[in-house]
């Protein structure tokens, strides 16, 4: 059979369960874990001429330093903008507005201030697991349907699901492996 439906809601359910695995890894990517990376300001918004603009469209942004990021903006005009989309995302930061750059000291995590940190991450990972087994449910549904509506037999239906249970088990490692490499980093002091 060269036009394969059943393999057509395989590949899509695998595709979406992919995207909902890189979300993962982009979210995970703006929790920190004790050094600063400049991914921590990923989601900082600035006003800059009235749009609100992703901090990257207006500065440079740089951790010369495990404890230091480095802001660098591209209009010197826009450095109050900066600071305060940066206070404003609320991310427990102060910004130190030198004139011609904004340097943000990163503070030592806490013990307490880790295991919040870890379960942030757990509760991404959650998400991204109900996402995948979301994809899981309306391909199985797809497949039922294409099989009544294509005439197929019991066994492509059956054989459908083993496959989709086998790419929704990979996809939910993924995530458990992304979310133990997370919390390892984050508790490593």
């Amino acid at each position: 059979m060269p036009d394969d439906p059943v393999q057509d809601v395989l590949d899509e359910a695998d595709e979406q369960m992919d995207e909902a695995v890189s979300h993962l890894q982009s979210e995970l990517k703006t929790i920190r874990a004790g050094r600063a990376s400049p991914a921590m300001l990923e989601n900082v918004t600035v006003k800059y001429y009235g749009s609100h603009t992703p901090l990257n469209q207006v500065a440079s942004v740089s951790a010369p330093q495990a404890d230091l990021l480095v802001v660098q903006p591209f209009d010197q005009n826009a450095l109050g903008d900066i600071e305060r989309g940066i206070m404003k995302a609320d991310l427990g930061l102060n910004p130190n507005n030198d004139g011609e750059k904004i340097q943000i000291p990163i503070p030592p995590l806490s013990e307490e201030r880790r295991e919040e940190l870890v379960e942030t991450a757990s509760e991404r990972a959650e998400e991204a697991k109900i996402s995948i087994r979301n994809i899981r449910r309306d391909a199985k549904n797809e497949i039922h349907r294409v099989v009544d509506e294509e005439n197929l037999s019991e066994d492509v239906k059956y054989g459908g699901e083993e496959d989709l249970q086998d790419i929704t088990d990979t996809h939910t490692n993924k995530v458990d492996s992304l979310l133990e490499k997370k919390k390892d980093r984050i508790m490593d002091v």
